[in-house]
């Protein structure tokens, strides 16, 4: 495998997300990320749709992910 791939391509903030919550539930994400998306009537789709507006959570959420999955 060539070191230069990244390991983050081709995968989506949805597949994230479901990935994330699958793992870890609404609850622990919301104490982990403490964003009101996660915290208050928490569901993909409404999470979805802040990230995709907020890049500063979003870039929290790809840390997590990449930390939880690929390091």
């Amino acid at each position: 495998m060539n070191n230069n791939t990244n390991p983050m391509q081709g995968i989506t903030l949805e597949k994230m997300l479901i990935a994330l919550e699958k793992e870890y539930g609404f609850n622990e994400l919301g104490k982990r990320i403490n964003i009101n998306c996660f915290n208050y009537d928490a569901s993909i789709k409404s999470s979805l749709t802040f990230l995709r507006k907020t890049p500063w959570a979003r870039t929290k959420v790809e840390n997590l992910y990449k930390s939880t999955f690929i390091d």
